[in-house]
């Protein structure tokens, strides 16, 4: 994917990618993100357009959408982000409740860390 939410040659990409933001972005910049594409690759905005086919502006909208429901989703991000989601699987809410518990605690302890050391 490229920056704007297109394809290079159907190679799958990061949901940040998707939506041409790092890794670290806020929700404010996921929002921002999110609603500047999906304004430009709306498939009835594309339907008019003999230059494109409005399948592959269809194609790319889902792509966007998909990102925006996970990296906007804290929970949904934080499994994403430790390689954990899946979407094609069907979401099974106790385990995702407890890998965020899991991610939360690691993330305590390498606070910890961090601050016995400068101490």
């Amino acid at each position: 994917m490229d920056r704007e939410g297109g394809s290079n040659g159907g190679a799958q990409s990061s949901y940040y990618a998707v939506l041409g933001i790092r890794n670290d972005a806020s929700f404010s910049d996921v929002r921002s993100a999110y609603r500047r594409l999906a304004m430009r690759w709306h498939p009835d905005k594309w339907a008019s357009n003999p230059g494109l086919a409005a399948g592959d502006a269809e194609r790319r909208f889902q792509q966007i959408q998909e990102a925006y429901s996970v990296l906007s989703d804290p929970g949904k991000r934080s499994m994403y982000d430790a390689g954990l989601y899946d979407p094609l699987e069907e979401e099974d809410e106790e385990f995702c409740d407890f890998m965020q518990e899991m991610i939360s605690m690691m993330n305590n302890v390498k606070d910890e860390v961090k601050l016995n050391i400068y101490i």
